[in-house]
């Protein structure tokens, strides 16, 4: 009895309420992003500081978002039913991709601010950021590849139990 109030009242309650804080904050970092723009062209900041400033802002408000919905769709209601192999097949590529996106633009953007700084030292930290990227895109693919034999597997079990018409 206890199992089954967890499942359908306060996971779903648990899920709503943080898709919610997610889109607030996503809708936080839009507008903030939109302040720094504004207060950047009026105190006369360079072009290329707001530019770098707003597309890590807008990359970082993506991936809350992004979040949000993910969190959304996997703990709905509608998705008790689907296997969670599926599920996740059909929702962590995306964020992962968001992810990777994000990350990508955060080491190429420290990149563009360490070579204009003269920092090269300071370089290691966008080449790990890269680094890490790549190594999260591999997992992926890994975990895509291992999953979709198991989908095989059970798909060819199902063919074989199932009576055929004809």
């Amino acid at each position: 009895m206890m199992n089954h109030t967890i499942n359908s009242v306060i996971k779903p309650l648990i899920a709503k309420s943080l898709t919610l804080i997610f889109l607030g904050l996503a809708g936080g970092s839009i507008l903030s992003l939109m302040v720094n723009i504004v207060y950047g062209i009026i105190n006369g900041s360079n072009a290329i500081d707001i530019f770098l400033q707003s597309i890590n802002t807008a990359i970082i408000a993506l991936a809350v978002f992004e979040l949000a919905l993910v969190i959304n769709k996997e703990y709905s209601d509608s998705m008790e039913k689907e296997d969670a192999v599926t599920s996740l097949r059909k929702t962590l590529p995306r964020f992962i991709g968001m992810v990777c996106v994000a990350l990508s633009l955060e080491g190429l953007i420290m990149v563009i601010k360490y070579s204009q700084l003269e920092l090269a030292g300071n370089l290691y930290y966008p080449v790990a950021i890269i680094c890490s990227t790549a190594l999260l895109l591999m997992a992926l693919s890994i975990f895509l590849y291992l999953t979709s034999e198991k989908l095989k597997t059970t798909r060819r079990s199902l063919d074989a139990v199932t009576p055929q018409s004809g």
